[in-house]
Order: C-alpha cells, then sequence, then structure tokens
C-alpha cells in the first residue's frame, strides 16, 4: 500500500555517481531506483491521476552519475515563478556569451525568482528554489524574436539560465549538480504553497536569511491533466559542453496575477540574494502559481549553441 504520511525519519546511504547520499528509508528511491511503480503512486491520495506519466515509458540511460532512468517523475508538485524586468546589460553581465537574453523590448529582458515543492517524487520530497533568467533558444540569432517572446511569457515554452538552484536533500544536489550541471547546494529550503497563501524561505550558509518571498496565491483554474503542458528548456555545460534539460510540466491547478499586490520579497545574505541583486531587477510583472501540477525532467542531451569568442 501507497505510504500516506511522513517517511521514518531514518535514512539509508545509497551510492550515486561515485558518491554516497543519504535517502529515507523505505521511501520511493530506497525501494524502487526511480523505476517506480505506478499502480502504487496511483493509490496515494495526494495523486490525483498518473495517467500523464503512462503515456511516457523510462528509459535507461549512462550519465555522469552512471546509469540512470530518465525522466525522473514528479507526481505531486507545486509551483511559484515571480517574473520581473531587469536591465539587459545588468544580465549580460551574468549570462555567458554563447546565450542572449530574451527581452520585452530592447534594453530589458525578464528574469524570476522560483520557488518548488515536490511532495512525491521518485527521489522523494523536496523542495528547491531558482534565480533565473529568460533566454532566447540557443539556435536563434541575436535579434529581438517576436515569436520567442509571446511563447515565453504565455508560460507555454521557456529557455532559461539559471544561477543558483538550492535545494532541500543531498541526492538533489548530487544529481542536479552532478548529472545536471545546475548550481546546487543544499540548504534549509521551507515552501509552501496553497490555495490562500506562497511562501518560500531560503537560508543561507550560516542559517541565516538569504531570500524570504511571501504571495496571496492567484486564483486557481482547474484543468483535465494532460490539457495544458508547459516545457521548460534549461541550458548547462557539463565537461564543457553545452547541454539542455527539458522539463514538461502537466499543470492540474494553476493561476496567474500581473503586476501583483500584497506581495513581499526580502533578500538578505547569501548566493540567492547576491544573484538577484547582480540582474537588478526593476519591476515585478507577474506571478505564476501552480498548486497542483506533474513533472518529467528529462537527463540533458548535447546541443549546440553558436561559439562567439
Amino acid at each position: 500500500m501507497a505510504s500516506t504520511g511522513k517517511l521514518s525519519d531514518r535514512t539509508v546511504e545509497v551510492e550515486l555517481g561515485g558518491r554516497l547520499v543519504t535517502v529515507p528509508e523505505g521511501g520511493l528511491y530506497d525501494r524502487f531506483r526511480m523505476n517506480t511503480d505506478l499502480d502504487e503512486i496511483a493509490r496515494d491520495p495526494r495523486v490525483g491521476s498518473v495517467d500523464f506519466f503512462r503515456r511516457m515509458p523510462k528509459t535507461r540511460v549512462d550519465s555522469r552519475i552512471g546509469p540512470t532512468l530518465t525522466p525522473n517523475f514528479y507526481y505531486r508538485i507545486s509551483t511559484a515563478r515571480l517574473t520581473m524586468l531587469a536591465p539587459s546589460k545588468a544580465i549580460r553581465s551574468r549570462l555567458p556569451e554563447e546565450l542572449d537574453p530574451l527581452e520585452i523590448v530592447p534594453g530589458l529582458g525578464i528574469v524570476s525568482v522560483m520557488a518548488f515543492r515536490y511532495d512525491v517524487c521518485d527521489i522523494d520530497f523536496y523542495t528547491e528554489a531558482a534565480v533565473g533568467i529568460a533566454v532566447k533558444p540557443a539556435r536563434h540569432g541575436r535579434g529581438l524574436g517576436l515569436f520567442d517572446l509571446v511563447t515565453g511569457l504565455k508560460n507555454d515554452s521557456l529557455h532559461s539560465y539559471v544561477l543558483a538552484l538550492p535545494v532541500s536533500t543531498e541526492i538533489a544536489q548530487v544529481r542536479g549538480h552532478d548529472g545536471y550541471g545546475f548550481p546546487k547546494w543544499v540548504t534549509r529550503l521551507d515552501v509552501d504553497i496553497d490555495t490562500e497563501r506562497t511562501s518560500a524561505r531560503i537560508s543561507n550558509d550560516q542559517g541565516g536569511l538569504d531570500l524570504d518571498l511571501w504571495a496571496p496565491t492567484p486564483k486557481q483554474t482547474a484543468q483535465p491533466t494532460g490539457a495544458h503542458v508547459s516545457t521548460l528548456t534549461s541550458y548547462t555545460t557539463i565537461d564543457g559542453a553545452w547541454h539542455a534539460t527539458t522539463s514538461q510540466i502537466n499543470m492540474l491547478s494553476a493561476g496567474t496575477t500581473r503586476l501583483p499586490r500584497g506581495l513581499n520579497l526580502q533578500l538578505g545574505e547569501g548566493r540567492m540574494s547576491e544573484s538577484l541583486r547582480a540582474l537588478k531587477p526593476i519591476r515585478t510583472i507577474q506571478l505564476d502559481v501552480t498548486t497542483e501540477g506533474q513533472l518529467a525532467l528529462h537527463m540533458p542531451v548535447p546541443t549546440s549553441v553558436p561559439d562567439r569568442s
């Protein structure tokens, strides 16, 4: 029978890419090693349906963390994304030369603060946050790209470069950093998202405040599984070569507020706040919150990126 309560506080060590990490004893990763039984997940009352995953078979691939199954399935998630305008000059100072910011008008780009809560997934419960930059698809030229702008703002097909990506568990850090090339580290990270309130608090290495976000949750609209699946492509370098990681998000209950009111974003001292300050955001234009969703995270694949050196 699927577990419906909190996992035991006991942990076990597992080997991942030549490193030992701790995972919950009796959790999904301990029992299934990414090959999770969908019938068992379907019995979990937190998960409304697994139909999205039944149509997406996993494949075994070799990676920098050893042989693994892909995609990584997230059966119940909630997310928040705060979208802000920032000067392109500041954005370019933090972007690799090969990537271009997605600009709303020449000289003005888009940056975001994101928070994620993964209640049921192949590597067990964890939370995550990010500071990211919206970028143009890597194969496009330096022009404005109206199509890229329109589709990006509609939240249907976004491309990004992540500057900071703290997580709350060891296995998420090792997989994300060693396997995907993301700038991940482990810290205290509390994310709570429901139909009334959205909050995220990220601690720094000394236990103090890095970043704190609080906002009223936008009115949610429910949709059948598979009716709205958005795609996020993130660019990273692995062993000096460019890769693209694709995330497919099955949005089951979501809402948007433009020019949100009642929002509180507090910066402290840490890598999240330092990254956001460096981007010099000017104005918050949108808050997107998904109180119920699902995610298929694919392993990164090599991609061609223009060499402008």
